[in-house]
């Protein structure tokens, strides 16, 4: 009877159990309503505060923080951030009522250490170091429940205690095997009281206190069994919510693996594209490079050529004209030769008449030097130019046959057929040299001289016929410098300073 009546206790306890847990509000569940980022630190947000367990996952490296007995609400499903550390995060729910699991994927850009601490009702998982997982373990004790198959304080163990995880049958057979102990005790109490009236009535005292201890018994190890019979189909629930987060997280990891793959693929093409790009502007431009030069050593060849060529042409030219002033100038001394010979002669019969002629007027000139006497004593007295040595002159009519330039020794010399009297002038940049009572032979000699290319001061030399039967010689200068002037024989000679080096 007692064996009937445990089993009835049992198959009633188990359903209402049941049915008082799915009687439980929501309200008991933890409400995760916000998944904040800030840097490398996330903050989960609930109601209550979090039971959870956590797993690494790698390639890529991700965190899965799984709280049990919660939902989301108002949080979304994906959140990218793309912050340097943190890639992005996936959320997603799992079970239902009092299985239910809300699981808080992390996606991060390198493998980190992580630190994960609950906060009141909230989850803070911050970076702790470089590299390496970071595993949180479910909290146990916080949770004010002492652990299975210990007994209330104050209460002994009773001897058929269903253990922790016992099912209803095993429950069952300890029941039967307590009450065929109880049998037989009442029937050795029930043959002691037949013996004495006494012990029988004590007899029945005891059968009854062991009837309502033994009911009591087996009102707690259907209690248990009920509570085991939950505990398995929890633990299944679990397990089964697990398992397909479990695939849904591998699932997943595979998607991000693929998608990351595909991004890596994607990248190595684009930098395998820029690479070919620029390899080939290089190329372009080395090629350009190559031609620009090749161009310009063309050109510089070309006016090294021309440069060589009109060198050349000009050396020629410059020989040809010294052949040809030799020629003349060979030319020019045969006929001022002949010419000197006829001179010679015309001055042979001219010599007699030149003698009486050179008597009066040199008896004119000395009046008139007695008159200029008489008038310079009136007048102020000025400066006289330079005048030659006369000693060694004639007062016959003087011929100048060769004027030129010697850059070495920057000298300008004068020929005559004998020695003549000359004044030296000087002004700006012009020195001009007069020799009195002589003509040019020939010509060629009033050509012009151009010394300027010469390293000397000396520009330029012009010979021409001046007033009152002299002859001039201007000298152009390139800068003022000093001269000296002397005369010997039948050459005069001016030779200048050579200028200051800048």
């Amino acid at each position: 009877m007692k064996a009937i009546l445990v089993a009835l206790l049992a198959c009633v306890m188990v359903p209402a159990l049941a049915l008082a847990q799915e009687g439980q509000a929501p309200g008991n569940l933890n409400t995760i309503t916000a998944v904040n980022v800030t840097g490398g630190r996330v903050e989960i947000v609930g109601t209550r505060k979090p039971n959870f367990t956590t797993f690494t996952m790698t390639d890529p490296p991700r965190l899965v923080i799984d709280i049990s007995e919660a939902v989301f609400s108002g949080v979304k499903e994906e959140l990218a951030v793309g912050n340097g550390t943190i890639t992005g995060i996936r959320t997603a729910s799992y079970g239902s009522d009092e299985s239910s699991i809300a699981r808080v994927l992390i996606g991060y850009e390198r493998e980190v250490e992580t630190d994960i601490q609950a906060a009141g009702n909230s989850l803070v998982v911050t970076i702790a170091g470089g590299g390496g997982a970071a595993v949180a373990e479910r909290p146990g004790a916080a949770q004010g429940t002492a652990p299975a198959g210990t007994a209330p304080a104050g209460t002994a163990p009773a001897a058929a205690a269903t253990p922790p995880g016992t099912t209803a049958e095993q429950a069952a057979v300890a029941a039967r095997t307590d009450r065929q102990q109880q049998e037989k005790a009442a029937a050795q109490a029930t043959a002691a009281a037949q013996a004495d009236p006494r012990q029988q009535e004590k007899a029945v005292a005891q059968a009854t206190a062991a009837a309502q201890t033994d009911r009591q018994q087996q009102e707690k190890a259907a209690a248990q069994a009920t509570a085991a019979a939950q505990a398995d189909a929890e633990a299944r629930r679990q397990a089964e919510a697990r398992a397909v987060a479990d695939r849904k997280a591998q699932e997943e990891a595979a998607r991000v693996a693929a998608q990351q793959a595909k991004e890596a693929e994607q990248r190595r093409l684009q930098e395998e594209r820029a690479a070919k790009e620029a390899a080939a502007v290089a190329e372009k431009q080395r090629q350009q490079d190559e031609a620009r030069a090749a161009a310009a050593e063309k050109q510089r060849q070309q006016a090294d050529e021309k440069a060589r060529r009109e060198a050349e042409a000009q050396a020629a030219a410059t020989e040809k004209k010294r052949q040809q002033d030799e020629a003349r100038a060979a030319a020019e001394e045969k006929k001022r030769q002949a010419a000197e010979e006829r001179e010679a002669k015309l001055e042979e019969a001219r010599a007699a008449a030149e003698e009486r002629r050179a008597a009066a007027e040199e008896k004119k000139r000395q009046q008139a030097e007695a008159r200029q006497t008489r008038v310079a004593q009136a007048e102020t007295p000025r400066r006289e130019p330079e005048q030659g040595d006369s000693a060694g002159g004639s007062s016959r009519s003087k011929v100048m046959t060769l004027v030129g330039f010697q850059p070495a020794r920057a000298r300008v010399f004068v020929r005559t057929n004998e020695p003549v009297r000359y004044n030296v002038t000087e002004g700006n940049k012009e020195v001009v040299l007069e020799l009195e009572n002589t003509r040019i032979s020939e010509s060629n000699n009033t050509r012009s001289l151009n010394t300027s290319f010469f390293d000397t001061a000396v520009a330029s030399v012009n010979a021409d016929a001046g007033p009152s039967r002299t002859v001039r010689v201007a000298i152009k200068l390139k800068e003022q410098v000093s001269f000296e002037t002397r005369q010997e024989g039948n050459e005069v000679f001016i030779e200048f300073q050579r200028p200051s080096r800048r």
